[in-house]
């Protein structure tokens, strides 16, 4: 989609209703939906988190969308696909404040640069015990990355049509604590899946139903 047509789109769903868990519940496995209600006492107490969806033109001015390979470590999010993004820090004023924060430091993009159209739904982690709030945000110009050594493995850009195509939904056998079938995107060669698949749904549901 060429990006012209992308912000013409973005101004049809600054103010819409958010379709939220409708969306979120399609890249959930059927025990999470269960749990949900479970969460709401430990939302209360969990950390604090805000990451961003960040859309841009690449030089032949088509619509892309960055993503994020974290480095392989001693964690529950190892080697997973992510938002840039991260937890709220003492010198953070807002969320958002955070999310663009991050995403200066994990891919290089100015704060500057980034027009934040609005807020997402947001999204509990159980196994890191976060509590995340996306933001969808566009730059204007094309991104010159530059990835943050120690916790990015790979910066990912993804082709809005790619991303929007029914095609790239899958289902995928994953090893947490244990084993367990989950809803997937497969996107330039990457499985998505958990909490950056709830929050891609959510942007994928508000943008095709404007397309």
């Amino acid at each position: 989609m060429n990006f012209d047509e992308f912000l013409k789109l973005t101004s049809k769903v600054k103010n819409i209703q958010l379709p939220a868990e409708s969306s979120h519940f399609k890249m959930v496995p059927p025990f999470r939906r269960a749990l949900m209600e479970k969460q709401k006492e430990a939302i209360k107490k969990a950390k604090r988190a805000g990451v961003l969806a960040l859309f841009y033109p690449d030089k032949n001015d088509q619509t892309k969308l960055v993503l994020i390979l974290r480095k392989t470590y001693k964690g529950v999010h190892s080697a997973q696909v992510a938002f840039p993004g991260g937890k709220l820090e003492r010198q953070d004023v807002s969320l958002e404040a955070a999310a663009l924060r991050e995403a200066f430091e994990e891919v290089g993009v100015p704060v500057e640069t980034v027009e934040v159209i609005r807020e997402l739904s947001q999204v509990y982690i159980p196994p890191s015990n976060f509590y995340v709030q996306p933001f969808l945000g566009i730059t204007k110009t094309t991104p010159s990355f530059i990835k943050q050594d120690d916790e990015v493995e790979t910066i990912i850009e993804i082709d809005l049509q790619h991303f929007l195509d029914d095609s790239v939904l899958i289902n995928k056998q994953v090893s947490t604590s244990y084993s367990v079938e989950v809803p997937a995107f497969k996107l330039n060669g990457h499985v998505v899946w958990g909490a950056t698949a709830m929050m891609l749904s959510e942007i994928k549901d508000l943008l095709k139903e404007h397309t």
